[in-house]
C-alpha cells in the first residue's frame, strides 16, 4: 500500500472516530469536542498507537496528520472571528486587557515555586512558568460556538483576551531568551520584537477594515466558481502566516483577525456557511484527534507523574485566578468571571509552541517537555467540561 493510500485510510479512522465519539458524547450532555479530544487519546500511543499500527508504515503520516490539524486549529479560529461582533468585543476591551494580564501573571507566580520543588534550577523552573501562562482558546471557542454563548459577554472578553495573552507570551518568552542569552540577542531584539508585532496588528486591521469589502464585491461578481469561499481561504492563510513570519505572534491571531473582518461584509453568511462545512467535516477533527496522536503518557515515570499532576493542577486553578480577578476588576460579577476564567485554561498549540521553544534552547529537558505535552493535552480535556458546567444555567449577558 502506498504512502497516499495509508494517508486515505487514516483520514477515514480518524474522521469516523471523531464524529462518533462527537456524537456519543454530546448523547452524554457533553460538549462534541470532548467526545474527539477523548477519542484521539485512546487513538494515541497512550493506548491504541494508531500511528505504529502495520497498515501505516509510513513515517511521514504523523508530519501530514499534525499539518492538517494545523491547518484545522486556523480555520477553527477564523469561524471564531466569523462569530464574533467587532463592535461587542471592542467593548469588552477593559475587561480582556485585565484578563490577558493577569491570565499571565497569576499562573507564572503560581508555577514557579512547585516546579523549583522538584526542578531547582532557577532558569528551567522560570521557563516552566512562562509555558503556563500561554492561552489558546480554539477549545473554548469551539465549545462556546457550540453552547450558542460565543456573542455572550464572557465569551467576547475571552476572545479579546485570548489576543492580550498571545502577545504578552510571545514578548515574555522573547525577553526571557534575551535576557538569559539562550537566543544570542539582547535588549534591542525584544525592542524589533514589540515593533513587528505593532506593525503586523496595524497592517492586518487597515487591511481588514479597508479592503475586504470592496474585494469579496469583486470577486462576487465574477465568474469564478466558489470565488469567495476562494478568496475568504487564500486571505485567512495569508493572515495566519504573517502573524508568525512577520508579527512573530501565534498565526491563530492572524486567522481569527481576517474572520472578524469578513464578518463585517454582506456576504457573511455565505461566508460563514462554505466556510463551516470545509472546517467541521475535515479539519477540525483531524486537529481534535491529532492532538491525542502525539501524546504518549506512557513514557512518563511515577515522579514524573507527580510533577505533571501538580503542574496540571497549577495550569488550571492559575489561569481561572487570573480570569476571575480580571474580569471582576473589570466590572463582572462572579459568576460571569468564573466562566472566563474557565474558558482561558486550555493551552493548545500555543503552550506547545512555548515548550518547543524550551526545548530547543536547552531550557528544559525531554522528559519536563512531556510533561507540559501532558499539562497541554489535560488542560485541553478539562476546558470543555468544565465550560459546560459553569455555563450549565444559560444565563449570559449579551452586553
Amino acid at each position: 500500500m502506498t504512502p497516499f493510500l495509508q494517508l486515505i485510510l487514516l483520514l477515514v479512522f480518524i474522521i469516523v472516530a471523531a464524529k462518533s465519539a462527537g456524537y456519543v458524547s454530546t448523547r452524554l450532555g457533553q460538549p462534541a469536542v470532548l467526545g474527539e479530544l477523548l477519542a484521539g487519546l485512546v487513538l494515541g500511543p497512550s493506548v491504541l498507537d494508531l500511528l505504529h499500527w502495520t497498515i501505516f508504515p509510513s513515517e511521514h503520516l504523523s508530519i501530514t496528520i499534525y499539518e492538517l490539524g494545523e491547518l484545522g486549529v486556523i480555520f477553527l479560529m477564523f469561524m471564531a472571528g466569523l462569530e464574533v461582533n467587532l463592535e461587542e468585543m471592542l467593548k469588552a476591551g477593559k475587561v480582556s486587557l485585565l484578563v490577558g494580564v493577569l491570565g499571565v501573571v497569576a499562573p507564572l507566580l503560581l508555577a514557579i515555586p512547585v516546579a523549583l520543588t522538584v526542578k531547582p534550577a532557577v532558569v528551567s523552573s522560570i521557563f516552566i512558568g512562562i509555558i503556563l501562562t500561554a492561552t489558546s482558546v480554539s477549545i473554548s471557542a469551539q465549545t462556546l460556538i457550540e453552547l450558542g454563548v460565543l456573542q455572550s459577554k464572557e465569551g467576547l472578553a475571552l476572545l479579546g483576551a485570548a489576543v492580550v495573552d498571545d502577545v504578552l507570551v510571545i514578548l515574555i518568552v522573547s525577553l526571557f531568551l534575551a535576557v538569559t542569552g539562550s537566543s544570542g540577542g539582547g535588549a534591542l531584539d525584544v525592542v524589533f520584537l514589540v515593533l513587528r508585532v505593532s506593525i503586523f496588528l496595524g497592517a492586518a486591521i487597515l487591511i481588514g477594515a479597508k479592503f475586504f469589502a470592496p474585494l469579496v464585491n469583486l470577486v462576487e461578481r465574477l465568474p469564478i466558481s466558489e470565488g469567495v469561499i476562494a478568496l475568504v481561504i487564500v486571505t485567512t492563510l495569508l493572515y495566519a502566516w504573517s502573524a508568525e513570519v512577520i508579527g512573530e505572534i501565534a498565526a491563530i491571531t492572524g486567522a481569527f483577525i481576517a474572520g472578524l473582518f469578513f464578518a463585517r461584509t454582506h456576504l457573511k453568511h455565505a461566508i460563514e456557511q462554505g466556510m463551516h462545512t470545509l472546517t467541521y467535516a475535515f479539519f477540525v477533527p483531524i486537529f481534535l484527534i491529532g492532538i491525542g496522536l502525539h501524546a504518549d503518557a506512557r513514557k512518563l515515570g511515577p515522579n514524573e507523574w507527580l510533577f505533571a499532576l501538580a503542574i496540571i493542577l497549577v495550569a488550571i486553578v492559575g489561569k481561572v485566578i487570573g480570569g476571575w480577578l480580571g474580569s471582576r476588576l473589570g466590572g463582572f460579577d462572579s459568576k460571569s468571571a468564573l466562566r472566563v476564567g474557565v474558558g482561558m485554561v486550555s493551552r493548545g498549540e500555543v503552550g506547545l509552541i512555548v515548550a518547543a521553544i524550551g526545548l530547543n534552547e536547552g531550557l528544559i529537558d525531554t522528559a519536563i517537555y512531556s510533561e507540559m505535552v501532558l499539562m497541554v493535552l489535560a488542560t485541553t480535556l478539562v476546558t470543555p467540561f468544565l465550560l459546560r458546567l459553569v455555563f450549565a444555567r444559560g444565563e449570559t449577558s449579551d452586553g
